[in-house]
């Protein structure tokens, strides 16, 4: 063996000694491979709940769109939830890039069939229903005690359900101004019971993360099934002392968590 082969050798001999040993100067670490900064989603799809419409995300809107954010509100036709979720779906296809869907009460059922898209990233449920595959809004509704709004929805002969006065001004809406109650009674958009009963075929927050608002002083699902939804579906959870239209009542701490999905989600 040449002198330089047996230099190299026992070189290498020494890297591997000194390698197997547990000085203290092991410790010290390479300097960690540089990673790329996280891009924050900017579209924003917001999808209101039954006997609502777009509007219901009035509060929400303005402060989104304060911080850069592209808002989409879409108006259901509540009229199933497969037509429900193609409504979705087609404002997920106009997006520029990733998607956050956010979604208020039905309207979590909603974003849970539509948000299988590969544009969505995140899912915002807002004392929402977040069924499983074979579920729906209205069985899971069913699986907890009945809530006060309940027997407040009144059927008409096409299978549209509507809330009465007290529905909306003592449960739905409990605490915003009367003014406001008013326009939510008044705007209130009929909802069929295919949209209610709909079952989820796959359930999206399987595969994205979730961020969930727990309205505490929810009169419409009751806060302990959204609660034990929200554990379900491992979703970063924010509990706010709002009624069931808590983005209405408090819109600020609605737009935050929001704003920690689109920073979060990609």
């Amino acid at each position: 063996m040449s002198n330089a082969k047996k230099h190299l050798r026992r070189i290498g001999l020494a890297v591997a000694l000194f390698c197997a040993t547990e000085l203290p100067f092991q410790a010290i670490a390479l300097p960690a491979r540089p990673q790329a900064a996280r891009t924050q989603v900017k579209n924003i799809i917001l999808v209101h709940g039954a006997w609502a419409d777009g509007s219901s995300w009035s509060r929400l809107i303005p402060l989104l769109l304060a911080k850069g954010y592209n808002v989409t509100a879409v108006q259901l036709p509540l009229t199933s939830l497969a037509d429900d979720a193609a409504t979705v779906k087609r404002a997920i296809a106009l997006a520029d890039g990733s998607v956050i869907l956010v979604g208020h009460s039905y309207g979590g059922a909603v974003i849970t069939e539509a948000g299988n898209d590969p544009k969505v990233v995140g899912l915002v449920y807002v004392a929402a229903f977040a069924p499983d595959a074979g579920q729906s809004a209205g069985s899971l509704s069913a699986s907890a005690p009945p809530p006060p709004m309940g027997s407040e929805a009144r059927p008409d002969a096409e299978g549209f359900l509507k809330l009465t006065r007290t529905g909306v001004f003592d449960d739905f809406a409990q605490d915003v101004s009367p003014a406001l109650k008013a326009q939510l009674f008044a705007a209130q958009a009929p909802t069929n019971v295919k949209s209610l009963g709909g079952n989820i075929t796959v359930a999206a927050w399987r595969t994205r993360p979730s961020w969930y608002v727990v309205a505490s002083n929810d009169r419409a699902i009751q806060p302990s099934l959204e609660a034990a939804m929200a554990k379900k579906i491992k979703a970063t959870t924010t509990t706010i002392a709002a009624s069931h239209v808590a983005m209405l009542s408090h819109p600020a701490e609605v737009a935050a968590v929001v704003e920690k999905a689109a920073a979060g989600a990609n």
